[in-house]
Order: structure tokens, then sequence, then C-alpha cells
């Protein structure tokens, strides 16, 4: 199957936020769900979510932009603070939408990006949706195997069809064999274009001084954080450790878990229903609800 040309976009744009051209696709109509992609090579709002916004559309105005350093937006990332300038830029993102409030969904980067924007404007956070954030206790072990293939992707002899397709097949997911052709295929060429090999978002950093500012568990101020949050990992993430989501229960007062058996750092596509369901059903619950 594929995944990527099965979803058609009610309408995109690029819109001007935060200092950045951001490329972005609206779908459905409800309450606002800004969907934050990963921070993989070639990834995209669209091809990162291409199993969930369909459904989800149904239910939510669903926002998929394309983070700053990826798909058609504004090239390049602020190495130095990641995090807090993807939060920028989506507060910037939100206030050209007109959107005073929206729930926050995001995938590895992307969920480094939705904690760090809930945790500093909380207003503008309704409910957070959190799939194997980066970020979590990155100041208290050494970077995994799979974070390392991610970040050095630019790095030696550059970006290469085989070097992209081990990464997706034995990194990003538990059974690579079920990824479609079609699918590394169109992030590969992603992965590889000339504006992004020359400035690509992420690498391995050489100085490792400023890893405690990257670590968002050493923040006192997620104990005090109510906004509602489900945190969904993969068992098997070799990307980010799933013991980050105990992490983050531990931390923060309104945090549910849940943890995927034979899953990997791809929970929104490994197991497409069960995600969407359950994020259909807690983002539909009312203020207060823990029902």
């Amino acid at each position: 199957m594929n995944a990527i040309a099965s979803v058609e976009p009610a309408s995109s744009r690029t819109i001007q936020a935060g200092g950045r051209e951001i490329f972005v696709t609206e779908s459905g109509e409800g309450p606002p769900l800004l969907m934050l992609h990963g921070g993989g090579p070639g990834a995209t709002g669209m091809s990162n979510f291409s199993r969930n916004i369909p459904t989800l559309a149904n239910r939510f105005r669903v926002i998929a932009p394309d983070l700053p350093g990826y798909g058609r937006s504004s090239k390049g990332l602020d190495r130095k603070d990641p995090f807090g300038e993807l939060a920028r830029v989506m507060l910037g993102l939100l206030d050209a939408l007109g959107v005073e409030k929206a729930h926050l969904l995001g995938n590895s980067l992307g969920g480094s990006c939705a904690l760090r924007l809930a945790r500093e404007a909380p207003e503008h956070a309704d409910r957070l949706v959190l799939l194997g954030p980066g970020g979590i206790d990155t100041s208290r072990r050494p970077p995994t195997e799979g974070l390392i293939h991610l970040l050095d992707y630019y790095s030696g002899e550059g970006p290469t069809r085989e070097k992209f397709e081990e990464f997706l097949r034995k990194d990003l997911v538990f059974d690579g064999a079920a990824l479609p052709d079609a699918l590394i295929a169109a992030r590969y060429a992603a992965s590889i274009d000339p504006a992004v090999v020359a400035n690509p978002p992420l690498v391995r950093p050489k100085d490792l001084s400023n890893a405690r500012a990257l670590d968002l568990t050493l923040d006192p101020r997620l104990s005090g954080l109510q906004t509602p949050t489900l945190v969904l990992w993969g068992v098997e993430d070799r990307v980010n450790p799933a013991s980050g989501g105990r992490s983050l229960q531990e931390r923060m007062p309104n945090c549910d878990l849940y943890l995927f058996s034979r899953t990997g750092h791809w929970v929104q596509w490994e197991r497409a229903a069960q995600f969407n369901a359950a994020t259909i059903a807690f983002l539909s619950q009312s203020r207060g609800s823990r029902t």
C-alpha cells in the first residue's frame, strides 16, 4: 500500500510565522489539532502522519506543518536551542492562523516542540499527545545507536539511499519489512533536497556542553504543568528509549502513559488504528475529565 498517496490534503499554503516561511496543510473541521512531525531525514507533516490525518480530520481541524528545516518550509534550525526555536515558530503559526488554543500532538522532535510549547505558553495548549519525544533524560544516558544514525545521516560521505533505508528499516520501526518501498523513496528524495543537504536541521553536536539544557526532564516547571497529557511509546524504540515515558509520568501531574509491544519509534504508523483510537478518545474528553 502506498500510504503517502492515499492522503488528499484539503488545503496547503505557505505562511510567514516567527520569521520563517512555514508550509502547512489543513484538513477537516472541529477543535484545532496541531500535528508536529519528527526530525528524521526527509520528514514532512503529511508523510509523517499519512496513516492518521484522514481519520483525525473527521473530528478535528488538523494543522500539519513542515517544521523549520524540513519539507517546503524555511531551511535551517537553531542547533543550540532547537526545541525553543520550534516552539516559538509554532506559536507564531497558531497566531497567524487565528488559533488561540489547540491540541498539540508531536512525534519525536515534534514531541519535544509540543512539550516545550506547552511549558512556555500553557494557555495555548489544550491537550498534549507525545509520541516518543526527544529531549527526555538525554543528560543521564548516552545517545542510542538509532539517534546517532539519525544525527550522522548528513555526515561522512553524505546522504545515500543505502544509509537512509537502513535507518528507516532498522531504527525507525520494529518490522522494517513492513515499510513500503514508495514511502522510503519519497522520504529519501526529500532528504536529498540540495537546500537541506547544505543546511541539515539536525546533526551530531561536537560540543556536548549544552546537553543538560536540551534535557526537558530537568525543568522543574514540568511538575506544575497541568495540561492533560497522553504519552505513547513503542517498547522497542531504538531512537528514544521507552523508559522516557515513565520519566515523564513521574514528573507531570496529569500524564497518562501507553506502551506498545513489538513497536518502534513510529507508533503512529506501526500501530495506526490503536493510535488513532487512543488519540481521538483522549482529545475528546472534556477539560477536567479523567474517564
